[in-house]
């Protein structure tokens, strides 16, 4: 089967000039271009531009998907299989927030009353699906399966205020840590506080706390540009000064 781009925009709920934007770029060009200039797609095109759609649906970069569908080893029925596993999960998410939606509803009409817990445990769970699939892969390469589950566990635990504790703990340590660069001395007692509220930070999502895990983990700030991005976007050098306090905390 053979179609125009105006037929396959139509069919696939695009425009004609994401498509021409995708040929632009090299992502997905037209199986040949007809004599009086129209690009025509063929079914090869069609297929792949399935699996462009369903990695945007996920949030992957036009560059990413590039890389892995013109990979050599490049499995379109594997990647059906991952893209059905991840909207499964997405359709779970979804449940929940309708779900929690329905039980606030009642909640509210004098139904029956709703944990603090369940009230948030649907944006608990995205949150958790983001960070997995961000970061999923070197946690659990780092500390294994047990450790990677068991904090999921724990965050889905926490109470509304071991939230709201955790989310003052992330911007505190960032401005404590920020200053403490001004002194310039990772082991005073301004540096050693920062340490010290990062490991409270930890301890409401980790199962146990060693000071090698710890070590670790600021080692893979360091490693890691996604996370030194995180660090370093409030001031350079933020995630190697992370580091050395750290390690001072931690000897």
């Amino acid at each position: 089967m053979e179609c125009f781009i105006k037929d396959i925009a139509k069919i696939a709920g695009i425009s004609t000039r994401t498509l021409r934007y995708y040929d632009e770029i090299n992502l997905l060009s037209p199986k040949r271009i007809s004599s009086n200039g129209y690009r025509i797609y063929g079914n090869e095109e069609v297929n792949k531009l399935q699996q462009i759609l369903f990695y945007r649906e996920f949030d992957i970069k036009l560059e990413n998907i590039a890389e892995l569908i013109t990979r050599n080893d490049f499995d379109r029925e594997k990647a059906l299989t991952e893209h059905r596993t991840n909207l499964l999960h997405k359709r779970k998410q979804i449940d929940d927030l309708i779900q929690n939606l329905d039980e606030s509803i009642e909640e509210m009409k004098g139904g029956t009353i709703m944990k603090d817990n369940d009230k948030f445990k649907g944006f608990k769970e995205e949150k958790i699906r983001e960070n997995e699939k961000k970061y999923g892969k070197e946690i659990r390469e780092k500390y294994g399966e047990e450790v990677a589950e068991e904090s999921n566990k724990k965050y889905m635990s926490q109470t509304q205020e071991q939230f709201k504790r955790a989310e003052a703990l992330s911007k505190g340590i960032l401005s404590k840590l920020y200053l403490a660069m001004e002194e310039g001395k990772p082991d005073s007692e301004d540096a050693q506080e920062v340490a010290r509220l990062h490991q409270e930070w930890l301890m409401l999502y980790w199962p146990t706390y060693s000071k090698e895990a710890h070590r670790g983990l600021a080692q893979m700030y360091v490693d890691d540009e996604r996370f030194t991005k995180f660090y370093d976007d409030g001031k350079k050098g933020a995630a190697e000064y992370l580091k050395r306090i750290i390690d001072e905390y931690t000897k």
